[in-house]
This record gives structure tokens, sequence and C-alpha cells, in this order.
């Protein structure tokens, strides 16, 4: 398939968390013959200099875009550096629609996230509330750089007639995640967490009580709604990729589910001097469930099971 032939699809921080389960999936079980991906790191150009990324456009020629490069990272990482979350984000996502827009680019789908909803909230939120209020302060630079795209996407809509939209996904794991302890989300963390205590014979702590819930997103179950987005979603409002509110679990749970994984024996410790942030995020997935009703998810244990293993054996080579 020669590029003008057929679509091009450009993946921003494609070798991420999520790019990478998107490559996954389109190399094992979603290929269309017309479709050519392409997944970009920031090693092929710094997205936050607009000279940059209209040269990346230039050299590949996109035809749509999913949009996950971001600066990131989990509560502790948030807490401390709130301006440059603030400040990154707006230049990255700026660049990439603006130099979309420029280059005629037919579809872009951006992904936030459910810690962008306001902190104080009914629950279960969903994608009219996005904007209702101010975010969690532990997270707000994150937080308002990402709100920020889906005002973007209705300004291009409306003054350019663009199809830009955005995912909000609930948590997600899976191989290829940021495994750090300080830096990485919760349970890739504990997962690493539990790999030392394990080795080392010791207790696994987690931190904070564990009381807090989340809707855990299997990497692989996201990639497959990512595609489906870019290929069938038209809506410029988000669409929230999320488990039931029912599979809704503790970080106890969690971390219990990771302990039987990993097969560890030992002591588990909750260090409530530890922040807890949110206690609960729980998300509608209402708007996902009317365009797929039958939709099955991987059950989180199998998914917890799966990217431990992953882990173990990757883990010389796993970013932590």
């Amino acid at each position: 398939m020669s590029v003008d032939s057929g679509t091009v699809v450009l993946v921003t921080g494609g070798t991420g968390l999520v790019g990478k389960a998107i490559q996954h999936i389109i190399e094992t079980d979603d290929k269309c013959p017309d479709e050519k991906w392409i997944f970009i790191s920031s090693k092929d150009a710094d997205l936050t200099n607009a000279e940059q990324t209209k040269l990346l456009f230039e050299r590949h020629k996109p035809t749509h875009v999913i949009h996950l490069a971001a600066m990131v990272g989990g509560l502790f990482r948030n807490l401390k550096y709130n301006l440059d979350f603030l400040r990154l984000n707006l230049q990255i996502n700026d660049n990439i629609l603006q130099t979309s827009y420029l280059f005629g680019v037919k579809k872009v789908v951006s992904c936030l996230s459910t810690c962008i909803f306001p902190d104080k909230t009914s629950y279960p939120i969903d994608e009219t509330m996005v904007h209702s209020g101010p975010p969690h302060d532990s997270n707000f630079g994150y937080s308002y750089a990402k709100r920020m795209i889906d005002i973007q996407n209705r300004a291009y809509n409306q003054q350019h007639n663009c199809n830009f939209t955005a995912v909000i996904p609930t948590n997600v794991f899976g191989a290829h995640d940021n495994f750090s302890i300080e830096d990485g989300h919760v349970l890739p963390g504990l997962m690493h967490k539990i790999y030392i205590a394990k080795k080392n014979k010791t207790p696994f702590t987690v931190w904070g009580t564990g009381s807090p819930l989340r809707q855990f997103i299997y990497s692989l179950d996201l990639a497959r709604l990512f595609i489906w987005t870019l290929r069938e979603y038209n809506e410029t409002d988000p669409i929230i990729l999320s488990v039931d509110e029912s599979d809704e679990i503790s970080i106890k749970q969690a971390a219990e589910m990771i302990a039987e994984a990993m097969d560890f024996k030992g002591e588990i410790v909750y260090d409530a001097s530890k922040a807890d942030g949110q206690f609960k995020k729980t998300a509608s997935n209402t708007k996902l469930r009317k365009y797929l009703p039958d939709l099955k998810f991987t059950p989180i244990k199998q998914a917890i099971k799966e990217t431990c293993d992953w882990f173990v054996t990757n883990y010389e080579a796993a970013r932590k």
C-alpha cells in the first residue's frame, strides 16, 4: 500500500502503555489492509516544539491521529510538578491539534483521564460533567491541560469542521506500563513493590489505607476500544471508556489480587501516613454501552495475572 492510497494512522506516545497495546492488537487481530500504522515516541520528535511537530507530520503525512503523548505520572509526582504538567501538556496538545488541522488530518482521537473530573461531584461521573467544577488539588495542572483538549476539539469543530474527539479511560494497566514505585500509577507500582518484597522476604507495604475505589481497565481492552473509536465513533463530545460500575474494586482488593498473582505469601502492611488521593472516581460507561451493548472485558484477575507475568519476565527491560 502506498501512503497516498489508504489511511495513515499516526500514534503519538506510541511506545507507552496504551500505544504498545494498540500496536499489539493491530498486529495480531485487528489489521485492516488499507491502514498503515505509525507508532512514534519522544525520540522521534519533541511535541512541545511546533516546528518539530510539523516536520513529523510532513514526514509521515497522517490521515488520522491517535494522540496519547503526554507528561504523565502518579499521585506523588503530580503533587510535586503541577506547573510542569500544565505547561508541557498544553504545549503538546496545542501543537498536535493545530498541526493536524493545518495538514488536513481527517480525524484525531485524544486521550483524557477520569482524574480530570471535578473533585466534589456526584457519582457516577459521566461525559457531561468534565467542566462542572475544579479538579482535585493533587493534579490540577494535568487536569486543566487535559480538559482544554475537549474545549479545543469543540472549537476546531465549530470553526473549521474538524473531526476531533477524545476518549476518557479509567485507570489503565498492562504490559509496558511504568512500574516505578515513586512515579508510576497504583497497580504497576504495587506489582514492583511486591516483586521486591518477595525477593527480599520483607513485608509488602501499600501506601495509604487501601480503601479508595477504582475502575481498572486492561490495556488490551482499551486498545480495542481506541481502534473502535477511531473507525466508528463520530461525536466531538468525549466518550468514557471504562469497565462497568459493578467492576470497581478497592486498592486493598487490587493488592490482594497482585499478591495472589505473584504467589506472595508474606505480610501485607497498609501505611496510613501516606496520602490516599481521591476516595473514588466511579465513572458511568452508559454511553459506551449504548454503542457496544455486548462488549466483554477481560476479567480483572486474569488481566492482573497476565500483567504480573509480563513484568516478571521482562523485569530488567521494564520501565521502573
